[in-house]
């Protein structure tokens, strides 16, 4: 009971999120009478909330080094208007014209990386002038108006689904229930060798019982998520590119150099830097990544609106940076995780869901996610200080 009550301690930001999460769903499950976990509710879930996500996984490399990106939500409106100029306005391939907007999002992350990194202007000025010059240029670019429609591609890329939707057994999307099997037989896999590699070097592991559980539960959930979304129209390829991404940046936040140096800077910047740590380079990539995918963001809301408009990517940055601090992050930095960003992003989502079929008025709403997020970082107060003492 040792061992578990020490993990749980060590854990608490993730696991207490986790927690949470499972009681507002099933919160908002019995208040809905059931709607909630319907299968095509489950499935605008994950359109409405992809977008946010993205930014967000972007927003915690920001939070990690102590500081936020309040330039995303206009960046998300300019990379819309870009494209729409090239591909809607212009007749240019699709694939230049999603290259291009990709490469607009990353330099735009560059410019304001340059300022900060190396010209050693607080983020917080340099990305609010950011918000508002890419949210005056898209206003430029657009006229007011509103272009449109983009080419079906693109629209797929938002409000698409997987191939083979027809294909079912018992009603089920056949692709969707490989896709939960296989997801299920990947993370087993990964979270035993993860054990066996710690137990090698004799690292502290959960006893075999609760890692047993832990892997059931999660199992159970990716397999639930899936027979859902196949008992609709089967898996959103915006979902694939968000798991995608999770993986990635999962991969890049704790198995690479680039990642350690990340969390390096935002736990100690002075004793990064004499550590060897390039803290202008590291800070620099970290809001050129920003920039790009807030520009992946940008062509997701694009293909889901089917359409670029000035108010676009409103705010989306307090959003993104709302999912990373629910999720774990801590408003001091060097502290977050790429799942626990995305359990944030759930709780709001599933907050904004739940409140909107309930028919909460938006002023009720944003009051309640204020709340939420104001109560989340005096959680991550309150643990750090714990912690701290003992």
């Amino acid at each position: 009971m040792g061992k578990i009550s020490a993990f749980f301690k060590s854990n608490v930001r993730q696991y207490g999120m986790v927690i949470a999460l499972v009681f507002i769903m099933g919160f908002f499950q019995i208040l809905t009478g059931g709607i909630l976990f319907k299968p095509m509710n489950i499935t605008n879930l994950v359109l409405q909330n992809s977008y946010v996500m993205i930014l967000a996984i972007g927003m915690l490399l920001c939070i990690v080094t102590g500081n936020v990106d309040l330039s995303v939500g206009s960046v998300v409106a300019f990379v819309g208007a870009v494209a729409a100029v090239l591909m809607v306005d212009l007749k240019l391939p699709v694939w230049f014209g999603v290259a291009a907007a990709l490469a607009i999002g990353m330099l735009v992350g560059s410019f304001h990386g340059y300022f900060i990194a190396y010209l050693r202007i607080p983020p917080f000025i340099v990305t609010l002038a950011g918000m508002l010059i890419f949210r005056g240029l898209t206003m430029v670019i657009l006229k007011g108006q509103t272009k449109a429609p983009f080419d079906r591609s693109i629209q797929d890329i938002a409000a698409g689904y997987l191939p083979l939707m027809d294909w079912r057994f018992a009603g089920i999307n056949i692709i969707a229930l490989i896709s939960g099997l296989l997801l299920s037989v990947i993370f087993t896999v990964a979270q035993f060798r993860s054990r066996a590699g710690k137990l090698k070097y004799d690292f502290e592991v959960l006893p075999m019982g609760l890692e047993i559980g832990k892997a059931g539960l999660v199992v159970i959930a990716l397999n639930a998520l899936t027979i859902s979304l196949g008992a609709y129209n089967g898996i959103p390829i915006v979902l694939v590119l968000l798991l995608g991404l999770i993986l990635i940046y999962t991969f890049i936040t704790q198995r690479t150099i680039a990642g350690r140096h990340v969390y390096a800077l935002g736990g100690n910047e002075k004793a990064a830097r004499l550590s060897g740590v390039k803290t202008q380079r590291v800070m620099f990539w970290v809001y050129a990544n920003m920039g790009l995918l807030a520009a992946v963001a940008g062509l997701v809301v694009a293909g889901r609106l089917n359409a670029a408009t000035p108010k676009a990517g409103t705010g989306f940055e307090l959003d993104a940076i709302a999912a990373c601090y629910i999720g774990g992050a801590s408003a001091s930095g060097g502290i977050g995780t790429v799942v626990g960003t995305i359990v944030g992003g759930l709780v709001m989502g599933v907050l904004n869901n739940g409140m909107s079929i309930m028919g909460v008025s938006v002023d009720w709403q944003q009051a309640i996610k204020g709340l939420v997020l104001l109560g989340a970082v005096c959680f991550d107060v309150y643990t750090k200080s714990k912690n701290s003492s003992r």
